[in-house]
């Protein structure tokens, strides 16, 4: 599987800088959603859309979002395939998406929607945060469970706790940007000193400090739940614990880039995400626009309400605004701790 993912990703991306996106019946598409999903995602795509074929450019989201900054005078992609909303927020600000109103639209959460008049991107799903816990080794260790974010500054886990980096994670960003709006600016970065003490990586990735606290490496791993349910139905002996104060969350979204030379074929992939899209987000995610889509989870079937009761009330246009100037003060404080980029 994980072969097939990298070579899926790997040519993908050559095939992106080689060919580029002005063929009819051809799309370049930017993502920075997890690479397993993305590949699932543009497959069924490509199986319903067989005259359409799909180059894909995939970067977590930090990095993406630098390249899309930097290409913004001469943009590369046709469609941005699920970006964080405190991203997008700032490339729609920028003038880089071209207006759709997508089919379907009506019938999903009015939260998913652009709320500027003009619709520039429409948000089809979405994911939070929360802890992944390894039971083995916590017991070997003689770690107590953490119930609360506040109980990881507790010195007993120091060196024991993985966390994505918010510069370059859009899962660490949503961390960040929750535990501040949940205790306030200077409790949190007060907050965030002690949880400092106790980590031992800052990840670039979302999904690796929960499979770091799956593989045994780390116990702890700040992460979202999506990677958490795959992991522990894997066999993995981990929980996914939802903190008592609540989760930060974020929506991923869709949008057609301005100066797309494939506007129909874009519009197709904006109106599947909306449609037979939808249905499979509903099988893979916990959060999405349309709820009368979710599949519920055979191994763990109060998943979906767990997560959800504890969606704090984000303030995505603040969490934007504030995107820059955050990750700037987080990134002197404690970056020291992250791993090196390959």
């Amino acid at each position: 599987m994980q072969q097939n993912l990298k070579r899926f990703l790997i040519g993908a991306a050559i095939a992106a800088l080689s060919i580029g996106s002005a063929n009819a019946g051809e799309l370049l598409v930017y993502s920075s959603t997890d690479a397993d999903n993305l590949k699932y995602y543009m497959d069924e795509f490509q199986k319903d859309n067989p005259d359409i074929k799909v180059n894909v450019v995939r970067e977590s989201t930090g990095t993406m979002a630098a390249k899309m900054m930097a290409e913004k005078d001469n943009p590369q992609a046709d469609v941005l395939f699920e970006m964080a909303a405190t991203v997008a927020l700032n490339m729609e600000e920028a003038g880089m998406f071209h207006p759709y109103t997508p089919k379907g639209m009506d019938k999903i959460d009015q939260r998913y929607v652009d709320k500027e008049g003009t619709v520039n991107w429409v948000g089809n799903y979405g994911w939070a945060g929360c802890i992944c816990w390894n039971t083995v080794e916590a017991e070997k260790l003689g770690l107590p469970k953490p119930t609360k974010w506040a109980d990881l500054t507790n010195p007993v886990y120091k060196g024991h706790i993985s966390m994505p980096n918010p510069n370059s994670s859009g899962t660490g960003f949503l961390d960040v940007s929750s535990w501040i709006q949940i205790m306030g600016e200077d409790a949190a970065w007060k907050y965030m000193d002690d949880l400092h003490k106790n980590i031992a990586v800052y990840t670039h990735s979302g999904s690796k400090p929960c499979k770091q606290a799956g593989a045994g490496e780390f116990p702890i791993g700040i992460s979202w739940p999506g990677r958490a349910i795959k992991i522990i139905k894997a066999g993995a002996p981990m929980e996914m614990i939802i903190p008592e104060e609540g989760i930060g969350w974020e929506m991923q979204v869709v949008a057609i880039m301005k100066g797309t030379k494939n506007l129909e074929d874009s519009k197709r992939l904006i109106d599947w995400t909306l449609g037979r899209g939808m249905t499979l987000f509903g099988q893979r995610q916990s959060i999405i626009a349309d709820t009368s889509k979710i599949t519920p989870d055979p191994v763990l079937p109060d998943f979906f309400k767990e997560v959800n009761a504890k969606l704090i009330d984000n303030k995505f246009a603040w969490a934007a605004a504030n995107k820059n100037r955050i990750v700037a003060e987080w990134k002197e404080r404690y970056d020291g701790k992250t791993e090196p980029k390959k």
